[in-house]
């Protein structure tokens, strides 16, 4: 795949890119996430029901990633963006803070982020790293158990959608990697861009939307990333 210098390239990244660093992927065959059923820590009727279940549930998700590391995967993206000479956005599905530790910089997380809260209150979005406690109060206005996982759950808007569209619009190759292709909207990113972009799939197997991509490539994240960034550079 031969780009002109100076193409703008948007990469959409998915639970695969982070599973080799030890991070269990969304959702497990049997529809379960870290042996819990999405409707009951990911849905805002789940967090009114019970708050303290969401909580720890998070909370354990947010322990989780001192003990993982960023990949080659991670890494080669973030090399892509350093030396690429033209645009690169990467737009991950994923919540935790893999990209940004690799050092991605031009990066939005359109499903939130683990290390960051929000407040009920008054909106404010700060970085958190320790547990959210029912005692635990809003940096901006003080309030005391109002704080909520910076994450978006089912039934809930994903973030800057309009920075995203427009970016897909303008690209001129958008590339999947380690996406399932049946969470939407990311699973349709590949039907916004404009005819004539390259499209590429790097997967560990054939998601639900391969057949819209110009090309496919099968395998792990941490062989096929390095390898075509390597490829792009050259």
């Amino acid at each position: 795949m031969k780009l002109a210098p100076g193409s703008s390239i948007v990469i959409l990244t998915g639970a695969g890119i982070s599973a080799e660093s030890g991070l269990r992927t969304f959702r497990a065959a049997d529809g379960l996430w870290e042996d819990h059923r999405v409707e009951d820590v990911a849905t805002p009727e789940a967090f009114v029901r019970d708050p303290q279940l969401v909580q720890r549930f998070y909370n354990e998700r947010r322990q989780q990633l001192k003990n993982v590391q960023p990949n080659a995967a991670h890494h080669a993206l973030a090399r892509l963006e350093r030396e690429w000479p033209g645009d690169v956005l990467v737009v991950t599905q994923n919540v935790d803070d893999l990209h940004d530790r690799a050092g991605s910089r031009n990066l939005i997380h359109m499903h939130g982020e683990l290390l960051k809260a929000r407040c009920l209150v008054c909106g404010h979005v700060c970085s958190w790293s320790d547990d959210i406690l029912a005692e635990s109060a809003c940096p901006s206005c003080a309030r005391i158990g109002r704080l909520r996982p910076h994450i978006v759950w089912f039934g809930e808007m994903p973030l800057e959608l309009d920075r995203i569209g427009d970016a897909l619009e303008r690209c001129h190759l958008f590339a999947a990697i380690g996406t399932s292709g049946n969470v939407y909207p990311a699973a349709g990113f590949v039907s916004m861009v404009a005819p004539g972009t390259h499209t590429l799939e790097l997967n560990l197997d054939a998601s639900m939307v391969s057949s819209v991509f110009t090309k496919c490539r099968q395998g792990r994240a941490t062989e096929l990333v390095p390898a075509w960034v390597e490829e792009l550079l050259k």
